[in-house]
């Protein structure tokens, strides 16, 4: 299959481009279109085979629920069994953006999407791009990750290039994507908001909103009622170890490491704050990837995926990144990096 990959204005996207991908939508293909948190891989969510195709191309488990992206409300009408008044609440003041909400599906949802459960989960994505294409394609757009399963995100059109070229027909391609963490997946089915994924907008946001909001903490056996929640996730193909820890610690740590990778002929990648860079510089890493400002967790998340790529681009065998507070986005963030590196973590 040939992939086309257009260059679209993130802010105002050209109608002939929305058209094309759209008509695509509709006749039961799949669409790359960038969002604020990731690039999706889109499918008319009404649409079983098309859904199936997502689930084929990406090599994602089937009982991992997509995520369902719609333009307005009345598009969730034929979605949810009923609109409750905490989800409205949730609209109101989140969406657009990047917040999921689960809630009892109706029977129109495929099973596919909803990974066998009865519930479903919606969002409204904020980017131009994404919500004019659901417009014209007049249908809901189920969306994963534009990805190879179990691969770190997409947060630029060339990181779909190079996973999807040549199984999908079309990219639309946006540029890069501004919150660079998945959407927060909050389930309203239950007598507490509960966060089954953590991501873009924040626990305390949802605080504020919603009064109390709980963390879901999975066990191993239950069946998943998000993405992201069961198998390894936006893994590099090198090994990755978390670190956490006061700074000077952690980076004594990461000499050491590098020392020891070194002497094992291994390529050493690092992944830390703009504040540790210095120190970590001197060292010698064969990559030295800056977040962000440890005070400035939007700039983390937003590089994050990008510096996961970067270690897989240039063979890093061994990639150390350090810990940042778990505060706000900084709980979004380390549940990437756990889930990274397969829970290798080590406290300094």
């Amino acid at each position: 299959m040939q992939t086309k990959r257009v260059t679209i204005n993130a802010q105002h996207p050209e109608t002939e481009w929305i058209k094309e991908a759209a008509q695509l939508i509709r006749e039961g293909q799949l669409v790359a279109l960038p969002t604020e948190t990731v690039y999706g891989l889109g499918a008319n969510a009404m649409d079983a085979n098309a859904c199936k195709e997502i689930f084929k191309v990406k090599g994602r488990p089937q009982d991992n629920p997509l995520i369902v992206h719609v333009s307005d409300l009345e598009m969730v009408k034929r979605l949810v069994e009923e609109w409750t008044p905490q989800a409205a609440l949730c609209a109101e003041k989140f969406w657009p953006g990047p917040l999921t909400l689960v809630l009892e599906k109706t029977a129109f949802v495929p099973d596919v999407v909803s990974g066998g459960l009865g519930t479903v989960a919606i969002r409204m994505p904020k980017h131009p791009v994404a919500l004019e294409l659901i417009k014209e394609a007049g249908v809901p757009i189920a969306a994963p990750s534009a990805n190879l399963s179990g691969k770190p995100s997409p947060t630029q059109g060339i990181h779909v290039w190079k996973d999807l070229k040549g199984k999908i027909p079309m990219i639309l391609d946006g540029g890069t994507c501004s919150v660079g963490v998945e959407s927060t997946v909050l389930d309203l089915t239950g007598e507490v908001p509960t966060i089954l994924r953590p991501g873009g907008i924040t626990k305390e946001e949802l605080e504020e909103v919603l009064g109390e909001v709980v963390v879901d903490h999975p066990s191993p056996n239950q069946a998943p009622k998000a993405p992201g929640m069961k198998y390894r996730h936006y893994a590099p193909k090198g090994d990755l170890t978390l670190l956490i820890g006061e700074r000077k610690n952690i980076i004594r740590k990461m000499s050491d490491e590098i020392r020891k990778g070194h002497s094992r002929l291994k390529k050493v990648g690092i992944l830390c704050t703009l504040e540790s860079a210095p120190d970590l510089h001197s060292q010698l890493p064969d990559l030295l990837f800056v977040l962000g400002s440890e005070n400035a967790p939007e700039e983390v998340a937003g590089n994050l995926y990008e510096g996961l790529r970067l270690c897989d681009e240039q063979d890093m065998d061994i990639i150390l990144a350090e810990g940042v507070s778990e505060k706000g986005l900084g709980f979004a963030i380390m549940n990437r990096l756990q889930k990274a590196s397969g829970h290798r973590i080590v406290r300094v």
